[in-house]
This record gives C-alpha cells, sequence and structure tokens, in this order.
C-alpha cells in the first residue's frame, strides 16, 4: 500500500517519461527505502516508503552539477524558538509531502523503471527524469531553489547569516520560517497572519499542518509552566539500547577529570565501525544537551583510530546519559535586551599535540542559544594566548547571532 501511494505521487507529479535506452547513456538505479515513521512518544504512526534514485553513480559533469542541502543551523533554531517564546507568538511545523519532487531538474538523469512497477508494454525502457527525487546528489539544491523562488514571491527574503531561514516582515506582522530539508518551523506574530500563509503555501506545495510545534528532527517540544522544554529522551534511550548498554549503572558524571586521553593509549578497539557510530549519535545528542558536549568533542578525536580507553570512555558517556534521558534544554520568557557569551581554554591539554581546547556558551536574555568545544587548529606558546584564541571563537560566533538577530529586526 505504501509503495503504491509513492508511485501514485510520483505519477501524479509527471516525475517522468519513459524514453528508449541507447548505448551510450548513463542510467542511475532506482531504489525503495522502507522505514516506520514513529511519533514523539515512540510508537509507530505509519509504514513509509519511498522510491530514490541511487546518486552513489551519478557523474559530476554528467547528470549532475553543484549541490547544496537546505539545512538550518541548530543555533538558529534555538534562537528563534527563544525571540518567539518570549514574544508569545505562534509556533507551528509543516510537513511538505515528497518535497523533493516539487523541483525541475536542469541536468538530463536517466533511472532505470522502478522494482515492481515496470511498464509492460515498454519494458527496455528507461525513466528522463523531469522532476528531482530522493537520493539525487542535486535534489536538495532543486528544492531549496523551488521553495526560495516561491518564499520571494510572497514577500519572503532568505538570512544572508543562515540560508535556511526566512523572513517578512510588513510594519507589525513579522514571520519567521525555519527550513530543515522537508520539515519547516513557522513562527507568525498573529493567527491571522499563520492562516493566510498556510493557505498560500499549501496551494503551492503539497503541504500539512502538523499544528504547534510538538516534535521536530527528533526534538520533543513541550509547554510547560516555565515554557518551552526540548528533549530527546527517545532518541537517547535509543542509543543507550543501541549500545547494549539497557542494564547498565549510571553515573554522576559524563567524563574522568583525572586525566586527557591519547591517540596512542592502548591497544586499538576491535569494532571501530560501531565507536564511530555511537559517538556520531552522540554528537546528534548535543542538540540539546550542553552538558555532555565537550566529552562527546574529545572522544570524536579519536574516531580514526579509536582505542580500548576511548570506547571506556564512550561507554562513561551512555552510563551517565541513562541516569540522565529526561534531560534536555529549557526556554523561559526572558529579556531579549543581552546577548552574553562566557568562554574558557586550557593550556597545551592535548597530550599528542599539545594544543588547547576551547569551550563558550551564549546566552540571548536567560536562554541559551548557542555552545560549542573545540580543539584549538595551533599550539599556543602561553595561557593568555589560548585565551585570547578562545576568546576570538566566541565573539566570531556573537557577531553572527548578532547578525542574524538584526535580520530579524
Amino acid at each position: 500500500m505504501a509503495m503504491t501511494d509513492e508511485y501514485k505521487a510520483l505519477m501524479d507529479n509527471n516525475t517522468w517519461v519513459l524514453v528508449p535506452r541507447t548505448p551510450n547513456m548513463h542510467v542511475i538505479r532506482s531504489l525503495w527505502i522502507f522505514r516506520h515513521k514513529i511519533k514523539s512518544d515512540g510508537s509507530l504512526e505509519r509504514y513509509k516508503a519511498r522510491l530514490v534514485g541511487d546518486g552513489r553513480s551519478q557523474i559530476v559533469g554528467i547528470d549532475c552539477n553543484v549541490t547544496f542541502s537546505p539545512v538550518v543551523k541548530p543555533a538558529t533554531i534555538r534562537l528563534v524558538l527563544s525571540i518567539a517564546l518570549s514574544k508569545s507568538w505562534n509556533i507551528n511545523q509543516l510537513d511538505v509531502k515528497n518535497a523533493f519532487l516539487h523541483g525541475s531538474l536542469n541536468e538530463t538523469v536517466y533511472m532505470y523503471q522502478p522494482y515492481g512497477f515496470r511498464d509492460s508494454t515498454k519494458p527496455d525502457h528507461v525513466c528522463l527524469l523531469k522532476r528531482s527525487l530522493y537520493g539525487l546528489k542535486q535534489a536538495p539544491r532543486v528544492w531549496y531553489q523551488r521553495f526560495e523562488t516561491f518564499s520571494s514571491s510572497i514577500g519572503f527574503h532568505h538570512s544572508h547569516s543562515d540560508h535556511s531561514l526566512f523572513v517578512n516582515t510588513r510594519g507589525h506582522d513579522t514571520t519567521y520560517l525555519l527550513l530543515y530539508v522537508d520539515d519547516i518551523i513557522l513562527v507568525t506574530s498573529s493567527g491571522s497572519l499563520r492562516t493566510n500563509l498556510m493557505s498560500l503555501f499549501v496551494n503551492e506545495f503539497a503541504m500539512k499542518d502538523l499544528g504547534s510545534l510538538h516534535y521536530f528532527l527528533g526534538i520533543s517540544v513541550t509547554r510547560n509552566e516555565n515554557g518551552l522544554f526540548l528533549s530527546q529522551e527517545q532518541y537517547a534511550e535509543d542509543i543507550v539500547i543501541h549500545a547494549g548498554m539497557a542494564g547498565c549503572n549510571t553515573i554522576r558524571t559524563p567524563v574522568d577529570t583525572n586525566g586527557k586521553m591519547s591517540t596512542s593509549q592502548g591497544p586499538s578497539y576491535s569494532n571501530p565501525i560501531e565507536f564511530r557510530s555511537l559517538a556520531g549519535a552522540l554528537q546528534y545528542l548535543t542538540f540539546t544537551r550542553r552538558d555532555i558536549s565537550y566529552t562527546v568533542q574529545q572522544i570524536c578525536l579519536h574516531m580514526h583510530d579509536p582505542k580500548e580507553c576511548h570506547m571506556h570512555a564512550l561507554r562513561r558517556i551512555i552510563r551517565y546519559i541513562r541516569g540522565t534521558v529526561s534531560h534536555g534544554l529549557q526556554f523561559t520568557k526572558s529579556s531579549l535586551s543581552s546577548l552574553v557569551s562566557y568562554t574558557d581554554a586550557d593550556w597545551g591539554g592535548c597530550p599528542d599535540t599539545r594544543r588547547s581546547t576551547s569551550v563558550y556558551c551564549v546566552f540571548l536574555g536567560g536562554n541559551l542559544v548557542s555552545w560549542s568545544a573545540k580543539r584549538q587548529s595551533t599550539v599556543p606558546p602561553s595561557s593568555a594566548e589560548a585565551e585570547y584564541r578562545g576568546d576570538a571563537n566566541v565573539v566570531s560566533e556573537s557577531c553572527w547571532l548578532r547578525n542574524i538577530l538584526l535580520e530579524l529586526c
């Protein structure tokens, strides 16, 4: 049923035409991808099937050129949510059905007919794609151009600091759009403005209004008496289960402060793919978990050649997460008049390169909107220079956030 619905959507959108295959054609595969769409509480919402093109076999200059992925930055999301909450504006989420199919291709791309839906009268023909398709290298760029063109026609302009942030201001009416591929957060200063904009978007795209923001990019958003609470509790539990540590003992701190890890310390870990998979999953968890940002950064320094001690440190983080799965990020109504930054740096903390690590966090009013932990690119000759390099990092981030705030008026 899911495959039939997907194929019908492709045909309704005139995604391709069948043409005879010639010997000099470069034809890519078509693949069916199946997955379960999960609700915020972890229960099954529906089965989903998607036809994709095998972009791995595309050749630059023949069937693809420039690529671009419309992904809004995490700090931008937190910044806009903080502003919307403080001004008591509407925060809604939208979903675009088959978003990539809305874009028209400029390149010539041939694809084999999808398995299970080959035309019995033309079995040897191939698909000449007219519309973009998931899996193609240029698909995100084509979709972004389509969305940006229409948004501009109704008064939006994209931010120069973050091209996936769209702003529309008319008198006392203000609208922000945050685009993360086909997931959209819509912030409006009034309910009537939201209704008018939704009618415009629904007429142009196959778009669904999912109501007030509650589950976005695997992040649960709940309203409480203090404001908005962002949590990745289900995602954190999945990491613990994936690591096979559902029954492990918890621990109070995510990092051992006795010493720094070295790249040559002890024997290599027997399963480096598992280490990289878990480290990558923990990186995404830092979207709402500032408390593990530094220690996750430390283990990610060793993804190229993980040792037993590095895996031990990673398991310590997971033991800490198991005891704190309900932790998250709280936003409250706060003054928007101040942007305050804090920074710190060690001196020669890396035992292998003697480079320092800089950390910072930035608050808009009372809400934490940006943070980072990063190893510096050079060896500082003194602790003062290490601190100054840390200052430069946070000043750069603060200036970027200030520019976005200016664009948001």
